[in-house]
């Protein structure tokens, strides 16, 4: 079993900056991306920033020149830096871990609890 554990997330001042962390265990686990996605009340959930374990990176458009997805593959962690932050970024972020177990060439997707982030205007 695999379990990605967030932190990093609060309450900021639009302009102000948040930096989240994500975890993942699982000894037999090869990660290949890891990610975050968001979720707005109201909205479908959609991807934020993901980087692949050669260091491939793709950003939401809206958040482009404002946050920094970076990865240590040797800590299986990933985290984002959230920069100039504004009340649209406000959701629920997720962390998420697609990788596949030792001797298994299927891919399979493992998602964190989810941490709150809150811009106040």
């Amino acid at each position: 079993q695999v379990q990605l554990v967030e932190s990093g997330g609060g309450l900021v001042q639009a302009g102000g900056s948040l930096r989240l962390s994500c975890a993942a265990s699982g000894s037999t686990f090869r990660i290949d991306r890891m990610g975050w996605y968001r979720q707005a009340p109201g909205k479908q959930r959609e991807l934020v920033a993901r980087i692949t374990d050669g260091g491939s990176t793709y950003y939401l458009d809206s958040v482009k020149g404002r946050f920094t997805i970076s990865r240590d593959n040797a800590k299986n962690t990933v985290y984002l830096q959230m920069n100039s932050l504004n009340p649209e970024d406000t959701a629920v972020y997720y962390c998420n871990a697609v990788g596949s177990f030792s001797g298994s060439i299927v891919f399979l997707p493992y998602w964190g609890q989810g941490t709150q982030v809150t811009v106040s205007s």
